[in-house]
């Protein structure tokens, strides 16, 4: 495989030249940093891979040691992939009744024919041929996006049902069996005609997000709008940054300010956020060097196109020789989609809600050339079997102590607000 730098004057346009382009092969991977904050940590702007060389796929007795046997078979290489939700029940002894109906593999990974990296005005192509796709991509004709959705989206749990699972779960905070558990919810169609990539392209822009995604493997397309990065790795680094506390956009710069300032005072936001860092680095402290585990920014207020959060920045120090997937295992799934503690949190999480998660509070991301990697927390997003026509999306809020039942359901839908804009409908 070779590599060949281009320079693009019209970044903007060649990226969805060439996300179109990839979204003709039957595996292909865009990952998107975008939004108003500069990331520190990211290695690209866009990434974006083709085809298949070699693949990685669920069925494993332990998935995380099978999948760092294949990191090791293909070195140097880059390789974008996803692991679900559902794979802790290989870390931990926990089980998950509700049927897989999207039928989302639990681990996917790829060594891609060919790959776009991009940065600023620079693309870097490797491919056996990078003047073939660089061509390709350009002669690419892209036209503007016509997003195509039919079908009714039902919530998977009743607004009485999800109150009724609330007031259960609050009673388990108040007998002490968990302090912090995060309750979600499906909402589904079935018989869906949808456009992937005009869907991509389209929440992109009403949730422009530093962690989007497109993943397509087969009749399975993911399109993720997700702000949340789960796991980072840079040198020896590792980096999560969790997210707990969300307020909506104001109308007005005033009313946005205020609700800013709401935010950064409001008890439950700011206890939820802590008991999620807490329980960040106790999960990185398994994969630490010894006293390395710092809390490097606590609670920064963060806007997105739909809402305001609180996000946490936590950092440790990796011990020598640890695996990527050791250390990813360590810390799986990300501890703002579970609760604390986390083994207990996501055992009544299995017992209470409506359906399995699979992908969602999962993560999509990759394994970098140099040995670092970067995930997601897959939040924001919608999952579409085409096989099988049905479009599933999560959302979901914590409770603690002194949580509403009513006030998290809003804040659910608030959540959900820029995918249902997409599908134009209200729940």
């Amino acid at each position: 495989m070779t590599s060949t730098e281009y320079q693009i004057d019209d970044i903007v346009n060649f990226t969805k030249k060439a996300l179109q382009w990839a979204s003709l092969f039957n595996t292909a991977c865009c990952l998107v940093s975008q939004g108003e904050h500069d990331d520190a940590y990211s290695k690209f702007d866009a990434l974006i891979a083709a085809d298949v060389l070699h693949d990685f796929k669920d069925g494993h007795a332990d998935s995380f040691q099978a999948l760092q046997a294949f990191i090791k078979d293909h070195p140097a290489q880059w390789v974008p992939g996803f692991l679900a939700y559902d794979l802790k029940n290989e870390i931990e002894a926990l089980h998950t009744a509700h049927p897989n109906e999207q039928e989302t593999p639990n681990a996917y990974f790829f060594v891609p024919k060919h790959l776009l990296h991009i940065k600023g005005n620079t693309v870097t192509i490797q491919s056996e041929t990078p003047s073939e796709i660089y061509n390709g991509v350009v002669n690419t004709l892209f036209v503007p996006p016509s997003f195509v959705f039919t079908g009714t989206v039902q919530a998977k749990m009743s607004k009485e049902n999800y109150i009724n699972v609330f007031q259960k779960l609050l009673r388990h905070i108040h007998q002490g069996d968990i302090y912090e558990v995060n309750l979600c919810q499906e909402f589904f169609a079935e018989d869906v005609v949808l456009t992937p990539i005009e869907a991509f392209l389209q929440l992109s822009e009403l949730s422009p997000t530093p962690f989007s995604a497109y993943f397509k493997t087969g009749e399975h397309h993911i399109i993720s709008a997700s702000p949340e990065r789960f796991l980072a790795k840079r040198n020896r680094l590792l980096i999560s940054q969790p997210i707990k506390g969300t307020a909506p956009r104001g109308k007005t710069e005033e009313e946005d300010i205020a609700l800013i300032n709401k935010l950064k005072t409001d008890g439950k936001e700011i206890s939820e956020n802590i008991m999620i860092v807490d329980l960040v680095r106790n999960d990185l402290t398994r994969s630490a060097e010894p006293a390395s585990v710092k809390v490097k920014e606590l609670m920064g207020v963060y806007s997105f196109k739909q809402v305001h959060q609180l996000i946490s920045t936590i950092t440790a120090v990796g011990r020598e020789n640890l695996e990527n997937t050791t250390g990813i295992r360590n810390t799986f799934p990300a501890g703002s989609m579970t609760g604390a503690p986390k083994v207990s949190a996501m055992r009544l999480i299995d017992r209470y809600e409506s359906s399995r998660r699979g992908l969602y509070a999962g993560s999509i991301g990759y394994f970098a050339p140099d040995g670092d990697y970067d995930f997601n927390v897959v939040i924001r997003s919608l999952l579409y079997n085409a096989h099988k026509k049905r479009l599933s999306f999560h959302v979901g809020g914590a409770i603690t102590a002194g949580a509403d039942a009513l006030t998290e359901y809003e804040e659910c839908l608030l959540k959900a607000r820029a995918i249902l804009e997409l599908l134009g409908t209200q729940i």
